[in-house]
């Protein structure tokens, strides 16, 4: 292994879900995760119904306390695989429905792009944190997953909720319990650099 190789194993900062307060709190905007554990995938229609089920007083197909979602749908299982390719889409499209979520418990989020104003707050407020995931790795991100299970909303067909079990999950940290953005962070350099 070379030296710089090294070097990008040494920063990495390995987590297990559920994530708890303090472990978010001890993340910063930027640091390199290796994730482990259980997560859920769930992107725009089934955070519709999450949320609907929220604001009507009606259970949800998961805990949410603790729990860490993957704004994902895996592609067609190929034969002798656990699961078809999968990587991250664009979070935005979730943030109408996020704050409720993370009122309710929702501690970690694994998205691409950055997030509102909103999200951003509400996760400093109730010590949760927002990873990026690596696009473009969507065949390699498959091979972190060693289980998977249909949890809710079959009809759904992809976009259905799957409880992954993970191992060295590689995310990088985009919001932060303090505020911190990486995206933002990543704007301003830019501009500085132009």
């Amino acid at each position: 292994m070379n030296e710089q190789a090294v070097k990008e194993k040494e920063n990495l900062i390995r987590i297990e879900t559920p994530l708890t307060d303090d472990v978010c709190a001890s993340l910063g905007a930027g640091d390199m995760v290796l994730l482990s554990g259980e997560i859920y995938t769930a992107r725009d229609a089934a955070h519709r119904r999450m949320y609907d089920a929220l604001t009507s007083g009606h259970a949800l197909p998961f805990d949410l306390k603790r729990a860490t979602i993957f704004y994902a749908a895996p592609a067609p299982t190929p034969v002798g695989r656990v699961i078809g390719s999968i990587g991250p889409t664009t979070s935005y499209r979730m943030d109408a429905f996020t704050p409720a979520l993370i009122e309710h418990g929702l501690k970690g989020m694994i998205g691409n792009g950055n997030r509102s104003p909103e999200v951003i707050e509400t996760i400093k407020q109730y010590k949760a944190v927002y990873f990026g995931a690596i696009g473009g790795i969507a065949a390699l991100t498959a091979r972190t997953v060693k289980r998977m299970e249909l949890v809710a909303y079959r009809e759904l067909g992809p976009e259905a909720i799957r409880k992954l079990t993970v191992a060295d999950m590689p995310l990088v940290v985009a919001n932060d319990t303090r505020g911190g953005d990486l995206y933002a962070r990543a704007q301003r350099e830019w501009r500085i650099l132009a």
